[in-house]
């Protein structure tokens, strides 16, 4: 097995002004920046998605479907709101289903003296449920804002770049077992009677 790995970047903020941009870019261009990774980008603020609360999944949620279940491994990039994840990216979660599963999940969080990481914490609870492996290594940028300049770049950006190639190391060890494991036996998820 020595294909590539499908890498879906979710955005965890909609706000207008929002941080989570530049964030997401600096990310993004760590994971362009391996050899056998590609990239979705996946923003909330662009999917207009409408209630998941249907018998029948509308076409844009079929759609966002449709690109986590390419996706081979995820990286979520989320603010911290009040000690918790954003809930459009709550949203986003929940509108997919069966396509998490059996998959690994990275996490890029920042906001203030925490980093994101309360944000983090909750969101591997969420995706234990979805039959999702969460990765124990993470970027936090605490105090973000005084952390990137106007234009996105990192004004120390040493330490933040060796977390986050030890992130995806992991990440992809993870997506590579996982990615053998479901094509040997398909991972239904079912729970144990």
């Amino acid at each position: 097995m020595g294909g590539d790995i499908n890498v879906a970047l979710i955005y965890g903020s909609t706000r207008e002004g929002r941080f989570c941009d530049k964030v997401a870019r600096w990310a993004g261009g760590r994971i362009l920046g391996r050899q056998g990774l590609n990239l979705d980008m996946i923003d909330p603020a662009e999917l207009a998605l409408p209630p998941y609360h249907q018998r029948e999944r509308p076409p844009e949620v079929e759609a966002l479907c449709h690109r986590v279940g390419l996706a081979d491994a995820f990286v979520i990039v989320t603010p911290e709101y009040n000690h918790g994840y954003p809930a459009p990216l709550k949203f986003v979660i929940d509108s997919v289903n069966s396509e998490w599963r059996a998959k690994p999940v990275a996490f890029v969080s920042y906001g203030g003296i925490s980093g994101g990481l309360r944000a983090v914490e909750q969101l591997r609870l969420v995706f234990a449920e979805l039959h999702a492996v969460t990765v124990r290594d993470t970027v936090s940028f605490a105090s973000a804002w005084e952390q990137f300049d106007e234009h996105g770049e990192l004004l120390a950006p040493a330490r933040a770049q060796t977390s986050m190639d030890i992130m995806l190391d992991r990440l992809v060890w993870w997506a590579q077992a996982l990615q053998g494991a479901r094509q040997t036996t398909p991972y239904d998820g079912k729970q144990a009677a």
